[in-house]
C-alpha cells in the first residue's frame, strides 16, 4: 500500500485497485482547464455523472491513468451491485449500460472516446470518493491518521454526556409530557466545552498503562468531536427493559415486588442493551461497510461536525438559486438557519399552535364530521388539505427529516400513506369491524361500549388471563385506521425480508463471505468487488474482530438467562434465544433498508404477535420475548448507524469498540440506579396527582400492551375465530408486490419511475396512521422534490455545500428551543389563552367524531359468534 502524504493528510494508493495518484501542479492544485469548448464538455459530464465541478477536476486527473479493461471490469462490477439501487443516479446506469452493451466500443475504442473517458471519471469516482452526491457532499475521501481521537478530553466530555443523557431522559421519561435531550444537542454542547478545554488546559504530558497521554493534545478536532458525539447517542437509549420493571412493581399492575431488585433490573437491562450491540458489530460486513449502505441520518451528524469546525479554509464560493454565488461557510450559515429556526419554533409550539395544526378547513364548519374526516389534521385523516401546517417539527414526526432521507423514500412513503387512506375510509363508512362506533384515526384499544378498553376486567388478580372475565366484558376494538396499521405491518415484515432476498442477495452473499474470511483470518478470500476509498483509508488501522462481537453478544445473552431464571418470573429462559434468533433473521433485512432509505421497520409487532402465539396466557414473558426479539434488533441498526458515522469520519474501530462499550455501560447502570429510586417514590405514577407529573404514560401503554397481546393473546384477535383475521393477508400482500415491482424491474431495468419505487418505503406508509394524519406526511413530499430533485438537479454544488448543514440546524434550533420552552414556561404551565391556541381544539378536532354512535348502556355486536372463542 502505497501512502502519499501532503501536509498531514493521507492520500491512499494502489496500483492493483485502481488508485492512482492525481495530476497536479507545482503548487499542489489541480491543472486548469484550457478552453472554453472543454470547460463546455465538463459541464455535460457533469450532469450526466451528478457530479460538482470540484469533484470532477480530481476524478479526471485520477482517470487519465486507467485503462480501458480496468474501466470495464469495474462498471461490471458497479452493476452488480447498484443496478436495482435507487440512490445511484440514473442517468449513471444508463450511460454504463450504453457503455458494457455496446461491443464496438471495445474493438474500436477511438470512436467512443466521450463515453469512455465518462466511464473512465465515474470509475476514478466510486473508487477514490463515493458513487453518491449526498456522501461526497459531506464526507471526506482523505484522512489524517496522525489526528487523535481517543484522549482524554475526548473521554472526559464523553463521559460527562453519557451520564447527563442517561440521568435526564430516564429520570422524566415517565413524565407527561415527556423530556428527552437527543445526542445533537450533545453534540452542539461538547463543542464550546471541547474548544475551551483546548483553550485553558494545561500542556501536561503522563503516563498511564504503558502510554503516553496529553491533557492538552492540541485542537479540539472532529474526531474527538465525532466519538463524544457516538457516546451521547449509545447513551441516550434507554433500557428497553424499564417497561417491564415498572409493570412488575407498580400494584395496580403485576405487584410483583422482587422486581425492585437492583441486580434484577441491571441484569435485564444489560442483556438487552449489550445483545444489541453485539449484532450490530456481526452485521458490519453487511450494513456498514458497503458503500450502498449510506445511512442518511448519519450524514446530517457529520455535516453538523463539519460545519462547527469551520471550514474557512476550504471555502469555496459555488452558484446557487436566483443565478447568485454564494460564499457564506458551512458553519456561518449553519448559525444564522439555526438562530432562525430558535426564534421561529416559538410561535408554532407555544405562542401560536394554529401554525402547527393549520386545518383552516374544518373551521369553517367545526362540527361537520365529514370535513373533519377529509381535511382534519388532528382527528381526522388530513387526506385533502393542500397545506396543513407551518411547523418544520411536525416533518419530523418519524425522523425522516426530507432534507436528509432520499426523495425516493419520502415520496414513496407518502404514497402509501395516501393510498391506504381510501382504505381507512372504505372501512370506516362501511362500519366493518364496527369501526364506525370509533375515533377513525385512533391509536387505542377500545371495548364494545365504545369505551376505552380496561384490561384489568380481562385478568384475575395475579394479571393472569381469565376466560370467564373475559367473555362477561368485552373483546378488544380497534379503529379503522390502526386496524389497517397492523395489516400493513404484517405486509411489511414479508415485504423486508423479500425485498433483501430479491434485491440484495448478491451483496448479502459478499458480505457472508467478508466475514467468514475474517473469522478465519484470512484476508485473501474476500471478496474481490470494489472497495469505495472510506473503505481503504480505515484499512490502514487494526479492525476489531467478530470474535469480540460474538463475545459480547454471549455474555449479554449470559446475563438475560440470569435475569429471567433467578427470579420467579414464571417464564421460561427460552424467550432469551428465541428473542434474539427474531432480532438475527431481521436485522440485516432491517438495517439494508434503513441505510438505504432512511426507513426504519421496527419488529414490535411482529415480536408481540409471535411472542403472545408461544407464551400465550403470560404477559410478562410476551414482554420480554418483545424485548430480546424487538429492542435488541432496534438497538443493533441504531449502533450500526454510529458505526458508519465512525466509518465516515475515520475514527480507528477499535476507539469507537471502547467508547460504544463504556457508553452502553454507564448508561445501564445510571438508568438502573434511576429506576430504583423512582419506583419509591411515593405515588408514583398515580393517575390522578403523581408528584412532578410522573403520571407513566409509557408504562401504562406498554401494561394494555402486554395484557392485550400477551394475557389476551392475539390468536383471539388475529385467529380463525378472531374478528382481524383478514389482516392475515397482509404477510402474503407484501410478498406479492416486491416480487411484482422486482419483475416489472427486470422487464423494463431502464425505467427511471420504477427503480424509484421502493415496496418497504411504500407499506412504511401506511404505517404511519393512527394517531397520525396525512397533514404529516404531505408537507415533507413538496420540500423534498425542492431539496433531491429541483435544488440538487441544477445546483448540485450549491445543494452539497448546504443542504444537510441546513436540516442540522433546524433539528438542532428546535431541540435547544423545546428544552428551554420545556424548563421554562411549559414546566410553570403558564398558557396563553387566545384564538390562536383554542383554535387547533375546535369541534371534532377537539374531540374525535364517530360515524355512529351509542345510546348510554347500548353496545355494539361481533358479526361472529362469541361463544366459539377458545378459551387457553
Amino acid at each position: 500500500m502505497a501512502e502519499k502524504k501532503e501536509t498531514g493528510v493521507t492520500t491512499v494508493a494502489a496500483s492493483g485497485e485502481g488508485l492512482f495518484e492525481p495530476t497536479s501542479n507545482e503548487k499542489g492544485g489541480f491543472i486548469p482547464r484550457d478552453t472554453e469548448s472543454e470547460r463546455a464538455h465538463d459541464v455535460v459530464v457533469e450532469n450526466d455523472l451528478v457530479v460538482t465541478e470540484e469533484d470532477l477536476l480530481e476524478a479526471k486527473a485520477i482517470a487519465a491513468n486507467l485503462t480501458l479493461e480496468e474501466t470495464r471490469d469495474m462498471m461490471v462490477s458497479v452493476l452488480k451491485i447498484h443496478e436495482r439501487d435507487p440512490n445511484f443516479p440514473h442517468s449513471v446506469l444508463l450511460r454504463v449500460h450504453e457503455f458494457l452493451e455496446n461491443e464496438a466500443i471495445f474493438d474500436n475504442p477511438e470512436k467512443y472516446a466521450d463515453l469512455i473517458q465518462e466511464m473512465k471519471i465515474e470509475a476514478a469516482l466510486i473508487t477514490n470518493n463515493s458513487p453518491y452526491s449526498e456522501v461526497r457532499a459531506v464526507v471526506e475521501n482523505k484522512d489524517d491518521p496522525s489526528l487523535p481521537s481517543s484522549t482524554i478530553r475526548a473521554w472526559t466530555i464523553g463521559l460527562f454526556f453519557s451520564f447527563f443523557l442517561a440521568f435526564v431522559n430516564q429520570l422524566f421519561s415517565i413524565r407527561q409530557p415527556v423530556i428527552s435531550i437527543e445526542a445533537n444537542v450533545a453534540q452542539l454542547l461538547a463543542f464550546p466545552i471541547g474548544k475551551a478545554w483546548e483553550k485553558w488546559m494545561p500542556n501536561y504530558t503522563f503516563t498511564a498503562f504503558g502510554h503516553q497521554h496529553n491533557l492538552n493534545p492540541g485542537p479540539f478536532n472532529k474526531k474527538e468531536h465525532m466519538l463524544i458525539a457516538i457516546m451521547a447517542n449509545t447513551a441516550k437509549s434507554l433500557p428497553y427493559t424499564q417497561y417491564i420493571v415498572w409493570t412488575q412493581v407498580l400494584p395496580q399492575f403485576f405487584n410483583q415486588q422482587y422486581a425492585r431488585s437492583f441486580g434484577y433490573q441491571l441484569l435485564i437491562g444489560m442483556s438487552t442493551n449489550f445483545i444489541g450491540y453485539g449484532l450490530a458489530g456481526l452485521t458490519r460486513r453487511f450494513i456498514v461497510y458497503p458503500t450502498y449502505c449510506v445511512w442518511p441520518a448519519s450524514l446530517v451528524t457529520i455535516a453538523l461536525n463539519s460545519a462547527l469546525h469551520k471550514d474557512d479554509a476550504n471555502n469555496t464560493a459555488v452558484r446557487g438559486p436566483f443565478n447568485r454565488t454564494y460564499g457564506m461557510t458551512r458553519y456561518k450559515f449553519f448559525l444564522w438557519a439555526f438562530g432562525a429556526m430558535f426564534i421561529y419554533f416559538w410561535f408554532p409550539n407555544y405562542l401560536f399552535e394554529v401554525l402547527t395544526f393549520f386545518s383552516w378547513m374544518t373551521w369553517i364548519s367545526p362540527n361537520n364530521l365529514h370535513l373533519e374526516i377529509l381535511t382534519g389534521f388532528k382527528n381526522g385523516l388530513g387526506m385533502f388539505n393542500p397545506w396543513p401546517t407551518f411547523d418544520w417539527n411536525v416533518m419530523l414526526y418519524d425522523s425522516l427529516d426530507p432534507l436528509m432521507v432520499p426523495a425516493f423514500s419520502t415520496i414513496n412513503r407518502a404514497l402509501g400513506m395516501w393510498i391506504f387512506g381510501f382504505v381507512i375510509m372504505g372501512v370506516w363508512y362501511t362500519n366493518t369491524w364496527n369501526t364506525g362506533y370509533l375515533p377513525i384515526n385512533t391509536n387505542k384499544v377500545w371495548d364494545h361500549f365504545g369505551q376505552r378498553y380496561n384490561v384489568s376486567r380481562a385478568i384475575n388478580d395475579k394479571g393472569m388471563y381469565d376466560h370467564t372475565k373475559y367473555m362477561e366484558y368485552s373483546a378488544a376494538y380497534l379503529g379503522a385506521a390502526n386496524a389497517i396499521v397492523y395489516g400493513a405491518f404484517f405486509a411489511i415484515y414479508a415485504a423486508a425480508v423479500t425485498h433483501v432476498f430479491l434485491f440484495h442477495r448478491y451483496e448479502i452473499s459478499v458480505g457472508f463471505k467478508n466475514m467468514w474470511a475474517s473469522i478465519r483470518r484470512r484476508k485473501g478470500e474476500e471478496s474481490k468487488e470494489y472497495k469505495d476509498i472510506h473503505n481503504r483509508l480505515m484499512s490502514v488501522y487494526p479492525e476489531v474482530s467478530e470474535w469480540w462481537y460474538l463475545g459480547t453478544l454471549l455474555v449479554a445473552a449470559g446475563f438475560g438467562f440470569a435475569g429471567v431464571a433467578a427470579w420467579p418470573t414464571y417464564t421460561t429462559p427460552g424467550v432469551v434465544p428465541y428473542g434474539v434468533f427474531l432480532a438475527i433473521v431481521f436485522v440485516i433485512p432491517v438495517g439494508v433498508i434503513k441505510a438505504m432509505t432512511g426507513v426504519e421497520v421496527t419488529l414490535n409487532v411482529l415480536a408481540e404477535f409471535i411472542g403472545g402465539m408461544w407464551v400465550e396466557g403470560n404477559a410478562l414473558a410476551m414482554n420480554f420475548f418483545k424485548s430480546f426479539g424487538y429492542v435488541t434488533c432496534a438497538h443493533a441498526v441504531q449502533f450500526a448507524n454510529d458505526l458508519k458515522i465512525a466509518h465516515y469520519i475515520k475514527i480507528p474501530p477499535w476507539h469507537t469498540f471502547m467508547a460504544q462499550m463504556v457508553a452502553t455501560l454507564v448508561s445501564t447502570i445510571v438508568c438502573t440506579a434511576v429506576i430504583a429510586f423512582q419506583v419509591n417514590i411515593p405515588g408514583v405514577c398515580d393517575p390522578e396527582n403523581p408528584p412532578m407529573r410522573f403520571y407513566c404514560p409509557g408504562p401504562y401503554t406498554f401494561f394494555t400492551a402486554s395484557v392485550l397481546w400477551g394475557t389476551i393473546g392475539p390468536l383471539k384477535v388475529f385467529g380463525h375465530t378472531g374478528q382481524y383475521k383478514e389482516l392475515l393477508l397482509g404477510f402474503p400482500a407484501g410478498i406479492l408486490l416486491t416480487v411484482a415491482v422486482y419483475f416489472l424491474m427486470k422487464r423494463f431495468p431502464k425505467n427511471q419511475y420504477i427503480r424509484q419505487f421502493h415496496p418497504v418505503a411504500f407499506w412504511y406508509g401506511a404505517l404511519n396512521w393512527a394517531p397520525y394524519s396525512f397533514s404529516y406526511a404531505w408537507p415533507s413530499v413538496p420540500i423534498a422534490w425542492l431539496s433531491w430533485v429541483y435544488v440538487r438537479k441544477r445546483y448540485l454544488a450549491f445543494w452539497s455545500k448546504y443542504n444537510f448543514v441546513l436540516s442540522a440546524a433546524f433539528s438542532s434550533g428546535i431541540a435547544i428551543a423545546g428544552i428551554i420552552m420545556l424548563f421554562s414556561v411549559q414546566w410553570a404551565q403558564i398558557e396563553i389563552p387566545w384564538w390562536g391556541n383554542q383554535q387547533p381544539s375546535v369541534g371534532c378536532e377537539g374531540k374525535a367524531c364517530t360515524l355512529l354512535t351509542l345510546a348510554k348502556g347500548e353496545r355494539f355486536y361481533p358479526w361472529w359468534d362469541a361463544s366459539k372463542v377458545p378459551a387457553p
